[in-house]
């Protein structure tokens, strides 16, 4: 697959650029404008795809934070930190494909960054490992056999949502842990932390924490090769690897945990890369 165009549409952003020989050539940021509604997200994203077109483009991947009908590219709910008003069930690929006349490949952002991974990244060699993204939310692609797995409904890998602690998963290994901190974010946790700050070194250690819980969940579930951790709270993974280590103690399959290997993302741009990896190996088309 030569020259293509790779999408990470989300709540707050749409991201996209133009992917050849697995570099990202060109790309551009702008506003979803989700609360406008609609009619506007839709419009900003085929400008951006339109101003990323040339006539070597071959084919569209697009990423989006919500449950996708595959084979036919429906969006179903879009959401992130705001809803996108209007988008409860949007033909996609059959507007964006009659749209720009070249095939377009839609799926869920966090089997798109497994997939990217597969394709890019770290999961090159590897055959069975779990991808999962720690931002706003967290999310995961399973690749399985060198490919994602083929799920009825688009909905395997929501870890997040496990009940954990008289909430959720995602309430201690997404942004919110950070942002009920006295820190405010994960960002502003990181810099204090690398400054030496006592508090911020223990916060991390207590995320630490509830990531190896999420590491075993998974583990028991799959058992892969590796869990490779994206997203934007991922970039501080030096400060709670550790601590994930330390709290795999006592998991009742020892030798699982012994083979099983904890990576960050090395990739720049992966939302992008991400969604172009879909061109190759669509995950509805991997019969």
């Amino acid at each position: 697959m030569g020259n293509i165009i790779g999408v990470d549409l989300g709540g707050t952003n749409i991201e996209a650029g133009t992917i050849l020989d697995g570099q990202v050539l060109k790309s551009y940021k702008v506003g979803t404008q989700a609360a406008v509604g609609g009619k506007r997200t839709m419009d900003l994203l085929k400008k951006v795809i339109s101003d990323l077109m040339t006539d070597e483009t071959e084919a569209i991947g697009i990423g989006v934070p919500s449950v996708v009908d595959r084979k036919n590219g429906i969006v179903y709910i879009v959401y992130n930190v705001q809803n996108i008003a209007g988008w409860d069930e949007v033909h996609l690929k059959t507007i964006l494909e009659t749209e720009f006349g070249i095939p377009v490949h839609i799926d869920n952002d966090a089997n798109c960054f497994a997939y990217g991974e597969k394709i890019y990244g770290k999961g090159k060699d590897l055959s069975d490992f779990v991808g999962v993204t720690l931002g706003t939310g967290v999310g995961a692609g399973i690749i399985k056999n060198g490919r994602l797995i083929p799920d009825a409904n688009c909905g395997s890998g929501e870890f997040g949502e496990i009940p954990y602690m008289g909430s959720k998963l995602e309430d201690y290994c997404g942004s919110r842990f950070f942002t009920a901190s006295p820190f405010g974010s994960g960002y502003d946790m990181a810099v204090s932390a690398r400054n030496g700050d006592v508090e911020a070194l223990h916060l991390f250690e207590e995320y630490g924490k509830h990531l190896a819980w999420l590491v075993k969940i998974i583990v028991l579930v799959l058992d892969p090769q590796a869990i490779i951790f994206g997203g934007s709270i991922s970039k501080a993974f030096d400060l709670f690897s550790d601590a994930i280590h330390a709290n795999l103690d006592g998991f009742p399959y020892p030798k699982s945990i012994e083979n099983l290997k904890i990576l960050v993302t090395g990739q720049t741009g992966s939302g992008i890369l991400g969604a172009g990896s879909l061109c190759f190996t669509p995950a509805g088309n991997q019969d």
